[in-house]
């Protein structure tokens, strides 16, 4: 079914409410969620009951406000083919699970619509704090009533760079590689382990910019918007758009010596 009249204002609204609830849910549950935990790709994959419960209920709401639109999940996979002009919202129940798990206040939910493959809609929302970033196309990115701009840096070797390491050991010996030839040149790294709260932290300047492979559609969904909707330049290396290679989102001063860094170093490259 194709969706008619598309108002990323109205989808925003949608995105903002259910993003609240589905927080308040992951929030209350994280004490019983972390005693039924299940391992995805790797023994250091985990995913918790609250997860798959907040997922269900994010599709839910959906689906009660929305039921032509087309849903993708982490937990629960795509439902199905998207037509042109049809809505599909990108859903990442709990990111930062690990966090989650060790009770430390970096794990968001993440909820952005699409349309024809182009983020239209994205809210972030910290489940541990509540703080909410919010972004839609063309009309700027936010953090409550504080319009976002990005780092105002300039120089790579002042450049406080945020990073994530994927779950599997040969890709994270790759990526360690990377980060120890990278620091002789920056400030300094920061691993918080929430990669739509990457994004958000670099679109509101506490990080100066911010770079991972292995990233899914809903670990850059809802952030990547809230990040080029601030200013910053959100992309892949030598020319690819951000995806699974790599994500680079960094204020335009610093984008380029740290794309070329990144390339040196082969950040998008190994297993």
């Amino acid at each position: 079914m194709t969706s008619v009249g598309v108002n990323e204002s109205e989808l925003l609204e949608i995105a903002i409410a259910v993003a609240a609830d589905a927080a308040a849910t992951a929030y209350r549950m994280r004490a019983k969620a972390i005693t039924q935990i299940d391992t995805k790709s790797t023994i250091t994959d985990v995913v918790t009951a609250a997860d798959r419960a907040v997922e269900q209920q994010v599709v839910a709401a959906l689906r009660a406000v929305r039921p032509g639109d087309a849903i993708l999940g982490e937990e629960f996979g795509d439902d199905g083919e998207v037509v042109a002009g049809q809505v599909r919202w990108i859903v990442d129940p709990i990111d930062g699970t690990v966090n989650y798990l060790y009770g430390l206040p970096q794990y968001a939910v993440s909820i952005a619509a699409e349309v024809d493959s182009e983020v239209v809609a994205g809210v972030v929302q910290n489940a541990a704090t509540g703080t909410v970033w919010t972004a839609a196309l063309g009309r700027g990115a936010w953090q409550g009533q504080t319009r976002l701009t990005g780092s105002a840096a300039t120089g790579l070797e002042r450049a406080l760079v945020a990073t994530g390491f994927a779950y599997a050991a040969q890709r994270r010996a790759h990526q360690g590689r990377v980060v120890a030839a990278l620091l002789p040149h920056i400030r300094d790294i920061r691993r918080m382990g929430a990669a739509a709260l990457d994004l958000c932290a670099a679109a509101q300047g506490n990080v100066d910019a911010y770079y991972e492979k292995g990233l899914a559609a809903w670990d850059l969904a809802a952030g990547g918007l809230i990040a080029r909707e601030s200013g910053l330049l959100v992309t892949g290396l030598s020319g690819a758009a951000a995806g699974p290679d790599l994500v680079l989102a960094a204020p335009p001063a610093l984008h380029g010596p740290l794309h070329e860094l990144l390339v040196e170093l082969d950040a998008a490259g190994g297993p």
